[in-house]
């Protein structure tokens, strides 16, 4: 494993864990070079399902995207990294266990919701105003409103 910080191609395990699901590995690691430490994980390789937009397109599933979307709506909120990576993981699990090919972009986004909605309703109640496309604060009475139930 290559160094991120100065390029060396030798680093030694220094600590590996399982996740509490045993999905992936954590491993730190320390090179030989320059000393300093950094997390990698191993993970299965799998091939998921395409993501098939509301205007027809089909794209290819990013992780990144899910990431990123959640922790805009996680956004000074009291949730750990850890947890957002788990929760994508749950995410993932999910879409391969439907075995599709092809996954409608608002079946993700309900993945989503149900995710930041286990996480912070705060977060879940910011995706959901962009999500939904609320017109007015009406839309959002009614979302504050099934949170709290």
């Amino acid at each position: 494993m290559k160094c991120p910080f100065c390029g060396h191609l030798e680093t030694q395990v220094v600590e590996t864990r399982v996740s509490e699901d045993a999905d992936f590995i954590r491993r730190r690691r320390q090179c030989g070079s320059c000393e300093k430490r950094f997390t990698t994980y191993e993970r299965a390789d799998v091939t998921f399902p395409t993501i098939v937009k509301k205007d027809g397109r089909r794209i290819e599933y990013k992780r990144g995207k899910i990431l990123d979307s959640m922790k805009l709506a996680l956004r000074k909120r009291p949730v750990s990294v850890e947890q957002i990576d788990a929760a994508v993981e749950h995410i993932e699990e999910k879409l391969l266990s439907l075995g599709l090919r092809e996954v409608a972009s608002p079946h993700l986004g309900e993945l989503v919701m149900h995710e930041l909605k286990r996480l912070d309703k705060v977060a879940y109640i910011r995706f959901a105003s962009v999500y939904r496309s609320f017109e007015d604060i009406d839309d959002f009475r009614v979302m504050v409103d099934e949170v709290n139930r």
